[in-house]
């Protein structure tokens, strides 16, 4: 009686434990379950940023080339290719900076990576602006003070300049860190937060005058340049052909440059001053996406076309110098 009693006793037992460990393997595998679809859901990718994050990679990949032709040749070490290289490391930043904003914005979600990207991309861009002035005025005083120019534009002097151009650009692009940002106030917030609309106006008003220096700048270069063509002109009788052609085509370069800086920065600084945070995206990437195109043109417009750095650029990709290239002197038409 006793022994059909355990017996039955450990039966009863030996079925509830069976029992719950089915529950469990049941309940473990309804928890997977749920695990996995959660993880396998498609994430979101706005094909703005997609856009914005290649554009980005373009500027790196082009910048560095244009840095390490720089680097890696002694004879470009003239004031001219110092503003160059650092044209070229401010939208190598530029670039950098758009493809860590796309990393932010998927993969590492919070207020300090917001602020750095900011910080960076304000930085880089505004860096590229001044330089873009730093340049202008450098080919404006090789015109003006030609004479006197090699021995006042001193390797020495230009670094100074740069110095204090990226000490100036450093600090915009630590003042979100710093507290200048709407992450806590989302009614102060520019078109691009988290950056305030107050900054914003400012680095837009800023952009302007730096434009209309431009502008100035290159309508003096073509009155000296035409000036230069008539005194030559004056002297020879008549004015050559290829003089003429050459002064033409240097105001043309001038033209074109001048109207692919304003084409690509003054639509987001207009957009920046009139909107706030309450537009539709849509018009803020229609707008910054013109601004970092500049930094892709860059390379092209003020080192592939110079003809020392196309040199340089030939030696390093296969070794050789094509046999129709030539290293014509550079006159005050070539701007």
């Amino acid at each position: 009686m006793l022994h059909t009693l355990a017996a039955a006793m450990s039966n009863q037992l030996q079925n509830t434990s069976s029992l719950n460990t089915l529950n469990w393997f049941s309940q473990e595998g309804r928890n997977s379950t749920t695990v996995t679809t959660a993880d396998l859901r498609p994430v979101s990718v706005n094909p703005w940023e997609i856009v914005l994050c290649v554009t980005g990679t373009l500027i790196a990949c082009e910048n560095a080339i244009v840095l390490a032709i720089l680097f890696y040749t002694p004879t470009l070490r003239a004031p001219m290719f110092i503003l160059i290289g650092s044209l070229a490391f401010a939208d190598l930043l530029a670039g950098l900076g758009l493809i860590m904003n796309f990393t932010f914005i998927y993969l590492l979600r919070s207020e300090l990576a917001s602020l750095l990207s900011a910080g960076l991309l304000i930085a880089a861009f505004s860096a590229s602006v001044c330089n873009l002035l730093a340049i202008t005025i450098d080919r404006y005083l090789s015109l003006y003070n030609a004479l006197t120019y090699h021995t006042e534009r001193t390797v020495a002097f230009t670094y100074t300049v740069l110095v204090v151009l990226w000490a100036l650009c450093i600090t915009l692009g630590l003042l979100p860190a710093l507290g200048w940002n709407c992450l806590n106030d989302e009614s102060s917030c520019s078109v691009l937060k988290p950056v305030t609309k107050n900054n914003a106006a400012v680095l837009s008003v800023s952009f302007l005058l730096i434009f209309a220096m431009m502008m100035q700048l290159y309508l003096q270069i073509c009155k000296i340049a035409f000036r230069h063509a008539q005194q030559i002109a004056v002297q020879h009788q008549f004015m050559t052909t290829s003089h003429a052609s050459s002064t033409t085509k240097g105001v043309s370069t001038l033209s074109i440059i001048l109207a692919t800086f304003a084409f690509c920065w003054i639509p987001l600084a207009m957009y920046s001053l009139v909107a706030d945070y309450r537009y539709p995206m849509i018009y803020t990437y229609a707008t910054v996406l013109p601004a970092t195109c500049n930094s892709v043109i860059n390379p092209f417009i003020y080192a592939f076309r110079n003809p020392d750095f196309q040199k340089s650029l030939w030696v390093a990709c296969c070794g050789c110098i094509p046999t129709n290239f030539s290293l014509r002197p550079r006159t005050s038409s070539d701007v």
